[in-house]
């Protein structure tokens, strides 16, 4: 039986690297990298093609049995291949409940763009309205996700 961990934060800006395109990437991130996971078991083409930057300070979070991990994905010929995690979780935004996954690309395989640990990156459903600075909820598998403090 899962056991879910809430996690109250809010809404931040990101690199927009997912979403792109991005002083980095003349892409977006994700559009390259869907068919990828989904090749590898993970089908994320229902979810928004970006990601939420959800601010969880003073919280800290670490993947420690994700759900899916997908090593050296080469998504891009800009860098070399990235190792990729994922774990279920839900978005709660103005009482309405949200189907997402923590995206955790892996910082010790990355090149740029590095995320601070109290900030937890989501592929969720739609959610209309939402903006930077809103308060949320993300809730977490605690099998999946480790939550500590800064």
């Amino acid at each position: 039986m899962t056991k879910w961990t809430l996690l109250h934060g809010r809404l931040a800006r990101g690199y927009r690297v997912a979403s792109g395109p991005s002083a980095d990437y003349p892409y977006g991130a994700l559009s390259r990298q869907l068919p990828l996971f989904a090749a590898r078991g993970l089908d994320l083409s229902g979810y928004f093609n970006g990601s939420l930057n959800v601010d969880i300070s003073p919280h800290t979070f670490k993947m420690v049995k994700p759900r899916y991990t997908f090593p050296h994905v080469e998504w891009t010929d800009l860098h070399p291949p990235e190792t990729f995690s994922f774990s279920h979780c839900k978005v709660i935004y103005k009482g309405a409940e949200y189907e997402g996954w923590v995206y955790y690309p892996h910082p010790e395989t990355k090149k740029r763009n590095f995320q601070n640990p109290s900030l937890i990156e989501v592929i969720a459903m739609e959610i209309p309205g939402i903006q930077y600075g809103d308060e949320l909820d993300v809730v977490v598998d605690s099998d999946e996700v480790e939550v500590g403090d800064a």
